[in-house]
């Protein structure tokens, strides 16, 4: 059964992203669950950011689980990526993903990289880049098997990135590289810029896909945008995914009407 889900940002520095919620924990989880949202996915400053204990308490009040944890954190606020030139720097980057992994096997959730996967940067080749990323993935990805979860790569927009664009190019990356413990977000607002069929890409890849992220066309909660969610969603009943379709939108025009929006676009495309 595929189930709802909304993002919570807890980084002060990411608040205009796209993020449903990026206030107060609680209060957000209490509107959450208050629309019958099935899970939030967590965007926190580091792995120790919350207290395994008291969050998991809070989610059992407000009967939510965590869909997946985002690592995003490490870019933005310290620079860490896969792929920079400089060796301690990758390192450094490795060991905060790896810490994100341990927090979110606390929950049972699993890891995303999206931009921690970082650029092939000037003095740098493309082949070079690639081997980084596949040695750091593949790392995670026995690291995350270890913690009893799983890792999940998210293929960003040519504006984003310069690395892989595509669900297609990221199985054949996953596939050259021989690297078997990691999956595919479905991010429909990235697919939206670059795949020619949206609906194909995912019938296509739909043993890879571990995870979806859910907004239109123009990063608005869906609904809002031109985005043609009925055959997404046909697409991914037809592969019979059962994972979270989690809201990585604007807050747009503000939380509680992105949430509003989000749930009742989810509950037309996957409640019937």
């Amino acid at each position: 059964m595929i189930k709802s889900c909304a993002t919570i940002a807890l980084v002060p520095a990411i608040k205009s992203g796209p993020w449903i919620y990026w206030d107060d924990l609680e209060k957000s989880l209490a509107h959450a669950s208050s629309l019958g949202f099935d899970a939030v996915e967590l965007f926190t400053a580091s792995a120790d950011a919350l207290e395994v204990e008291a969050t998991k308490a809070v989610l059992e009040k407000y009967k939510l689980s965590i869909a997946a944890v985002g690592s995003g954190a490490g870019k933005v606020l310290h620079g860490l990526t896969l792929t920079d030139p400089d060796k301690a720097i990758r390192e450094k980057a490795i060991g905060f993903i790896a810490n994100m992994i341990s927090f979110g096997a606390s929950f049972n959730a699993p890891t995303i990289i999206g931009s921690m996967q970082g650029n092939t940067l000037a003095g740098v080749s493309r082949d070079q880049a690639m081997q980084w990323l596949a040695e750091g993935l593949s790392y995670l990805g026995k690291r995350a098997a270890a913690n009893g979860i799983k890792l999940i790569y998210e293929p960003l927009n040519r504006y984003e990135s310069n690395l892989i664009n595509t669900l297609g190019e990221s199985v054949q990356f996953l596939n050259t590289f021989q690297i078997k413990q990691v999956g595919l977000l479905a991010d429909l607002f990235h697919m939206n810029i670059e795949e020619a069929d949206m609906a194909e890409s995912i019938r296509a890849c739909g043993d890879s896909i571990l995870h979806v992220h859910f907004a239109d066309s123009n990063r608005r909660p869906v609904g809002n945008g031109h985005t043609n969610f009925s055959e997404v969603a046909k697409a991914l009943k037809e592969i019979n995914y059962d994972g979270y379709v989690s809201a990585e939108a604007f807050a747009w025009p503000n939380p509680q009407a992105a949430a509003e929006q989000t749930i009742q676009s989810f509950n037309k495309y996957f409640k019937i």
